[in-house]
């Protein structure tokens, strides 16, 4: 009897229920982490040792060192009439003015096109239309309407980022369940609350992704048209740099662009942690 009783007490001991541990998760995470800045510092190597060893020309591959003087120096000195403050500032101006009316024009429309067929019917054919087209098709048509000023540039800006923002948002209301719907109607709830309750939220992940898309869509656009017709930017920069074959300064606005890239990337990021916390976990 004792040994019966000892023995059940160790299996209904053995199989009580656990609380769920997040170590796994964390350690999943640490160790993402981990291969990234292993892979990051691989390629840093690889560029000293390429360097070094002049597998290429120092004239078409500066090393790190080099390129870290010269950092240096376009911040202190500047380069192409501004210092790199002045470049990055420059960008980050005109991408800012995009995204904003991106949002505030793309955000609003794509939801009316989710809710209404008329809405969808008359605006999904003009943007189709033009976002099949690259930038610099119509770069030059807004140029001669707008002028070389910064209009032109944010117009040119606004369209990139405009039609992914718009598109995402009604995806978003689309992909809102019929039966979470249904149930809030039968719940008696209002127009306004189903919208602002259900619809808003179910679709802020897609908006999320759709600013994501926007973004690089964004800085890609923003170099192009800061290529052609800019006085200023890190596009005209690089662009200034490469007529006169100065391949570090060239490195120091592409490494820049990353680095906005990655910060723009991890910003969409803690905002999603904080706007759709629940993202992944339903």
């Amino acid at each position: 009897m004792t040994l019966a009783a000892n023995s059940g007490t160790s299996f209904s001991s053995s199989t009580a229920p656990r609380a769920p541990s997040r170590k796994p998760r964390r350690s999943a995470a640490t160790s993402t982490l981990g291969i990234s800045l292993a892979t990051l510092a691989s390629l840093i190597a690889l560029w000293f040792l390429a360097a070094h060893f002049e597998w290429a020309s120092p004239l078409f591959l500066p090393s790190p060192a080099e390129v870290l003087t010269q950092f240096g120096a376009v911040w202190a000195d500047g380069y192409a009439n501004g210092t790199l403050l002045d470049h990055t500032l420059a960008s980050l101006g005109r991408i800012a003015a995009a995204l904003g009316v991106g949002i505030v024009l793309g955000v609003p429309l794509g939801l009316l096109m989710g809710l209404n067929r008329w809405v969808k019917g008359i605006f999904s054919v003009p943007i189709d239309l033009y976002w099949g087209l690259p930038p610099l098709a119509y770069l030059p048509l807004l140029i001669i309407w707008l002028g070389i000023g910064e209009t032109s540039k944010v117009v040119l800006l606004s369209l990139s980022t405009f039609a992914p923002i718009c598109f995402a948002a009604q995806a978003g209301v689309r992909s809102v369940p019929d039966e979470r719907i249904n149930a809030a109607l039968s719940l008696g709830a209002s127009r306004l609350q189903l919208f602002t309750s259900i619809i808003l939220p179910s679709a802020l992940p897609e908006i999320m992704t759709g600013l994501k898309i926007a973004i690089g869509a964004g800085l890609s656009t923003l170099v192009a048209a800061e290529l052609i017709a800019a006085q200023s930017g890190l596009g005209y920069m690089i662009m200034s740099a490469a007529n006169f074959l100065a391949t570090d300064v060239v490195f120091v606005g592409l490494i820049v662009i990353a680095i906005l890239a990655f910060a723009f990337t991890s910003g969409m990021r803690w905002l999603e942690h904080r706007l759709i916390p629940w993202k992944g976990k339903l």
